[in-house]
């Protein structure tokens, strides 16, 4: 293993315990409403504490409905964020990819559905999946190595080596985003699925409420 494999090795391990930490995060605002991993939580992420809910009861109630219609007719991951869902995996025909958007769209607090299901006779095998898991790992590595993006503004998808990007970011942050993810060996393709903001939303966002004074430099 060269040194540049190595770094990369470590990263995703790093990669994976912020995730850890994370969904941990996750459980305590919904146990104590606001203490500080869960408010750490909510800073790292652009979208609003009730923006995260709603993409995790989407995802839940989403795949359920698709597996009680296709059951094994098909493959079908389903992300989303903040209410934006992208649909990946394969199905047999284009009735059955329109119906699982229909289907999708239909799901409460959903606004924009992103249907990049593959039409293939069969679905990518065991092997082909724990390799896309191995390239979304390098992926947030790189991305997490990169100075100049925020790392914990974009969701990693991948299928069959193409990788999707997710996130609330600008325009910039989009383009090196996809630039980054595209420098990974092994990944075949980027394709950007944003929602473009402006560094006034940003700044906007992390500014504290009115009431509550900024906290105080050290």
């Amino acid at each position: 293993m060269n040194t540049q494999q190595a770094k990369l090795t470590k990263l995703i391990k790093l990669t994976v315990l912020g995730a850890v930490l994370a969904s941990l995060a996750a459980c305590e605002v919904l146990v104590v409403g606001g203490v500080v991993a869960g408010a750490a939580m909510v800073a790292t992420d652009r979208r609003t504490s009730g923006a995260q809910l709603d993409d995790e009861g989407i995802e839940l109630r989403a795949s359920s409905r698709l597996r009680d219609r296709f059951g094994e007719k098909g493959h079908f991951n389903v992300t989303s964020f903040n209410r934006r869902v992208l649909i990946t995996g394969e199905v047999g025909n284009m009735p059955d990819k329109q119906a699982a958007e229909l289907l999708v769209s239909q799901v409460e607090n959903v606004k924009i559905v992103v249907n990049e299901l593959t039409l293939a006779p069969m679905t990518s095998t065991l092997s082909e999946r724990s390799n896309d898991t191995y390239l979304t790992g390098l992926v947030r590595a790189a991305l997490l190595e990169a100075k100049d993006v925020p790392s914990a503004a974009y969701k990693v998808v991948t299928e069959r080596s193409v990788v999707y990007l997710m996130g609330r970011v600008t325009e910039r942050e989009a383009k090196r985003g996809a630039e980054v993810a595209s420098g990974v060996r092994g990944v075949v393709k980027v394709v950007r699925s944003f929602e473009l903001i402006t560094d006034a939303e940003i700044n906007t966002q992390t500014q504290p409420p009115a009431n509550q004074p900024a906290p105080a430099k050290p």
